[in-house]
């Protein structure tokens, strides 16, 4: 029943493909996504620039050899970061990372050669992670911007009338949001800092949100003088959001060739660059953060901004200002990702946790939920929840403090959820099987209300398991069917290595017993037994049927974090830290041959053949039977 001793030949991969599809199929998986961060996309052997994208040859490739076996591909956040900060959870929301720009394409004749040759080899060659599966991300982030300059210089040159259209056809229709960030652009070399509060200019720092008749004025007389200035400048920028944008619509048509979804990640973060377009939208004086719980104790002050209530919605229940804003962005990524959107903690959506700025996240220091809190003497006039829906012996940062709510109630709290996620996914065509929630870690009784009321999918993320709660949601037995189930995410360990953290200790033994009782229920006496004792002493046994557990689980969607795929024992982030080793993880340039090799080798990469008959086995022997057939054909893959 337990295998480690894996073998898989690249020449059976198509058959492995058909076989494990028609497995996934009976096991009632609607969708099995590959997790992987555009960064992390491998590149084509010595043609490494140092950054990963699925817009690359090596990208592309990827998407090939995932075709027919998954489904989809769940991407990160694309949005511009910063140098200082590679985290794409703080990127812009409009924007596209320039660092996805496949550079080797500017080099060939169908964009003129705006690139030379020379030049992308030269990033190539000195590339000081040219040998490792890392990013080398402050390197490239000023050599991508120098190679796009030159590409830039070459391409206004360039009398291509076709392509010349699209750029000019491109910044009228995106120049809602577009104008402003090249502004900001612009803004960071006349006040040499990309850190707006910084700015010396108060002018500059309150372009787009004046508060008096001169400074209006003064705003437009600015604006006028910058985007004058630094008209080539502000270009440059929109130019590189041009090709960027140019090649997502490329790789987007290339993966739906290839049966693949890209689903996209919206993250809860503003970045500097929006919190400063935006200014106007956001609540003065409050940042999104967590409260206390079990990853931090002091809680976590993220920085970010917060929407402000009386801009979201008017009071007629129509849509503000702040809410157009979020729908358009919706609407964009929809539109660019037909596989639809993640959405990051989308606690952060529904019930928000706010700080004061300046002060932690605690509630001895005012924080506390923006719709929740009607004891608050600031936070009540945004109180959904009122005193009667309060279980007042819990303090405002637990869980189920809020108690109860109305149906009228819930419909407020999921408001953002109807009218601006669904209405958006609707207008692009797709139903709400196209919206993922993100809900790990803290959830709220208004959330899981909203969750509910919508059916909206979540996640359940098994290695988060309470063995100590029978009907905790992240059991095997417990996951419900309207959800994506998964081992880990970025934020986690590859599952290699957690299961290297549980044998031999008394927590590896709890969650070895409750996995067996999940698993292998119709085992009985010295099997059990026998079973568990495997479990708790062989990490590769154990790591197989913790990979087995989301495939036998009800769940319909499944998600697979590259890491835990590949085989690769190393954390992609670790949160709350900060470094080189932060979302640089890659995928090597060999990542086929990489992926055989440690099947073969260490059995650390996942064996779905082997993992599939697991799952299958693990439906009992009644469903086993049933699929004589098909588990035979899977025996002869492993």
């Amino acid at each position: 029943m337990i295998c480690c001793e894996t073998k898989a030949e690249t020449k059976d991969f198509k058959k492995i493909k058909k076989v494990c599809h028609k497995a996934l199929k009976e096991l009632g998986k609607k969708n099995f996504a590959l997790i992987v961060h555009g960064n992390s996309f491998p590149s084509v052997c010595g043609k490494n620039t140092g950054f990963g994208t699925q817009n690359s040859a090596g990208g592309k490739s990827l998407m090939e050899f995932s075709s027919g076996l998954f489904n989809a591909i769940q991407l990160g956040p694309q949005g511009k970061t910063k140098a200082c900060d590679s985290s794409p959870y703080t990127g812009t929301i409009f924007s596209i990372n320039p660092l996805l720009i496949d550079l080797e394409q500017l080099t060939t004749k169908e964009w003129g050669n705006i690139l030379s040759e020379q030049t992308f080899n030269k990033i190539c060659n000195e590339n000081p992670n040219k040998d490792k599966n890392r990013t080398a991300y402050s390197y490239i982030y000023n050599a991508q911007d120098e190679a796009l300059k030159e590409a830039y210089v070459n391409f206004k040159q360039w009398d291509n009338k076709k392509l010349n259209k699209e750029f000019e056809k491109f910044k009228t229709e995106n120049d809602s949001w577009l104008s402003k960030d090249a502004l900001y652009e612009a803004l960071t070399i006349e006040n040499n800092n990309d850190y707006w509060p910084l700015w010396d200019n108060k002018t500059d720092r309150n372009l787009f949100n004046p508060k008096t008749e001169e400074e209006k004025k003064a705003s437009f007389l600015r604006e006028k003088e910058i985007r004058l200035k630094y008209a080539d400048e502000i270009n440059y920028y929109a130019f590189c959001q041009f090709v960027a944008a140019k090649q997502n619509a490329e790789t987007k048509k290339y993966a739906l060739k290839h049966d693949l979804k890209l689903i996209a990640d919206r993250q809860v973060a503003f970045s500097d660059r929006d919190s400063w377009a935006y200014q106007s939208l956001f609540l003065e004086g409050w940042l999104l953060g967590c409260p206390p719980d079990y990853f931090s104790k002091s809680g976590q002050a993220w920085g970010f901004p917060v929407v402000d209530p009386k801009k979201m919605f008017n009071e007629d229940g129509s849509l503000g200002e702040a809410g157009e804003l979020l729908k358009k962005l919706y609407k964009k990524m929809f539109k660019e990702n037909p596989g639809g959107v993640r959405i990051d903690h989308i606690v952060g959506l529904i019930d928000p946790w706010v700080y004061k700025a300046g002060k932690s996240p605690m509630p001895k220091d005012g924080a506390g939920r923006l719709y929740s809190s009607p004891e608050h003497s600031e936070l009540a006039q945004y109180a959904i929840a009122t005193m009667d829906d309060l279980n007042l012996e819990l303090g405002n940062d637990k869980e189920k403090r809020v108690k109860s709510l109305t149906k009228e109630q819930i419909k407020k709290y999921g408001a953002m959820i109807e009218k601006i996620v669904i209405a958006a996914a609707k207008e692009e065509g797709l139903n709400k099987d196209a919206i993922v929630c993100e809900d790990l870690g803290t959830l709220t009784f208004p959330v899981e209300s909203v969750m509910k009321e919508y059916d909206l999918q979540g996640m359940r993320l098994t290695q988060f398991v309470k063995h100590e709660d029978p009907e905790h949601p992240y059991r095997c037995c417990n996951i419900v069917p309207r959800s994506w189930a998964m081992v880990g995410t970025h934020d986690n360990q590859p599952v290699s290595m957690w299961a290297d953290s549980m044998i031999n200790t008394h927590e590896g033994y709890l969650n070895v017993v409750n996995l067996v009782d999940d698993m292998y229920s119709e085992l009985q006496g010295k099997q059990r037994d026998d079973l568990i004792v495997k479990l708790t002493t062989d990490a590769k046994a154990l790591m197989n049927v913790k990979l087995a557990e989301i495939f036998a689980s009800k769940a319909e969607n499944i998600q697979v974090f590259f890491t835990d795929f590949f085989g690769i024992k190393d954390t992609y982030n670790t949160p709350g830290t900060s470094g080189d080793k932060n979302w640089s993880l890659r995928l090597p340039d060999n990542f086929e041959e990489f992926y055989f090799n440690s099947i073969n080798n260490n059995g650390l990469a996942l064996n779905l053949p082997l993992i599939l008959k697991m799952a299958i086995e693990a439906r009992g022997s009644k469903f086993a039977k049933k699929h004589e057939k098909l588990l035979k054909e899977l025996e002869k893959l492993i």
